[in-house]
């Protein structure tokens, strides 16, 4: 027990340690249904995860989801959580629908002045069925955002370009299609974004519940203490 403890408070102190001495990092929160909670995320935004639950599932308070976890872990502060349950991250949606309004393409610039961005995306493009489209690292038309693989590289081209001294995590859920886990693999390589892979959440209604949350805050926490470990 006290091995892990200074464990995780030596990794949060390499990682504050990134930042200058005494700042707490800011982190955004940048994500779908997984990542809201009634209250914690802007006016209007759709949400799955309420107070007392909707959709049973025995998540009941934010405390309990898994971004509030982590930056406990991380020794850091809510920036922005910019989350909006169903959105994808291309401009196609459910049964094919305009998304691109929702999407993240549509949302990246509102994620505050961060230290960090955690991205938690890609499960509704998965569930979604969209199209998958083909890499694509430049020059993306307005018909081809509405497929993953060119929506997804510039969703980071645009995150590199507009939060230049953020830290990019992208975390991506298990249970996914082969081609969007293979896309997501291929694009994070190219834009050098680390990719968290979830392992072994529980989940209720396919979200994550109060076990699947914690699995999945310690996995991000600490994967970025990891990385920070080798800075």
């Amino acid at each position: 027990m006290k091995k892990s403890l200074f464990a995780a408070l030596f990794g949060a102190f390499l990682f504050c340690g990134m930042l200058s001495a005494g700042e707490t990092p800011a982190i955004s929160i940048f994500g779908d249904s997984y990542s809201t909670f009634e209250g914690s995320i802007p006016q209007g935004n759709a949400i799955w995860y309420f107070n007392p639950p909707k959709n049973q599932n025995d998540v009941t308070k934010v405390e309990q989801v898994w971004w509030h976890q982590a930056i406990a872990l991380l020794g850091g502060r809510l920036e922005k959580n910019e989350s909006y349950s169903g959105s994808t991250i291309c401009n196609t949606g459910y049964n094919k629908a305009d998304f691109s309004k929702i999407s993240f393409l549509a949302r990246q610039g509102r994620l505050g002045k961060p230290d960090m961005i955690l991205i938690c995306g890609a499960t509704n493009d998965s569930w979604a069925g969209a199209p998958i489209g083909e890499y694509k690292y430049s020059g993306w038309t307005a018909q081809e955002l509405y497929s993953f693989r060119p929506a997804l590289a510039k969703l980071f081209s645009d995150l590199k370009r507009n939060y230049p001294g953020a830290k990019i995590y992208f975390i991506l859920n298990s249970q996914l299609s082969a081609a969007i886990n293979e896309s997501v693999h291929t694009i994070y390589a190219h834009y050098n974004v680390p990719c968290i892979d979830l392992k072994n959440i529980g989940k209720q209604k396919g979200h994550p519940d109060i076990a699947g949350m914690k699995a999945m805050a310690e996995q991000v926490a600490e994967f970025v203490k990891t990385s920070a470990n080798k800075k």
